[in-house]
């Protein structure tokens, strides 16, 4: 999932440009993967829509962070419901259970950090590729979640039961 490198491994990625994957209705952009920094973070472009976000989660191995670009984010962290608006900047530590999702009725928009890398594999795997990132999918039915919960397992990603 390599990007274009500049010398010196660098790497410049354009407006619009990056693999694109759908993860239930969310658009993931990737800017930068492991195969770019060592293994040391990951970053893409969330666009989410509103009508689903993923269950309540804990990553084992990553930390996730959150800088909104457009629109707002309801977030959950260890139980505990909050508010993310455009300019704000949220961090997920690993090992503790949370959720996000656009908020306020309408798609959002943020700079999505995982530290270290890996995660890009799990979206890969478990979403599609974004051949028309303007078609938003449906929400999937519950064989389809499903098959991501166990895809998610093998990334080190558990969904604690409801």
């Amino acid at each position: 999932m390599s990007q274009p490198s500049l010398t010196q491994g660098g790497v410049h990625v354009g407006k619009g440009e990056g693999k694109s994957f759908w993860l239930l209705t969310d658009l993931h952009t990737f800017k930068v993967v492991g195969d770019d920094t060592n293994g040391a973070f990951t970053v893409a472009e969330l666009t989410a829509g509103p009508e689903l976000g993923p269950p309540p989660h804990i990553h084992r191995n990553n930390d996730e962070s959150f800088y909104i670009l457009e629109g707002t984010f309801d977030f959950s962290l260890a139980g505990q419901a909050f508010t993310a608006r455009a300019g704000a900047f949220v961090h997920l530590p690993r090992g503790v259970v949370h959720t996000h999702r656009a908020g306020g009725g309408a798609s959002a928009r943020a700079l999505v950090i995982q530290v270290p890398a890996g995660v890009e594999r799990f979206i890969e795997e478990a979403g599609k590729p974004a051949t028309d990132p303007s078609v938003r999918p449906a929400p999937p039915a519950l064989p389809e979640l499903e098959r991501i919960v166990a895809i998610a397992r093998k990334h080190g990603i558990e969904v604690p039961p409801s």
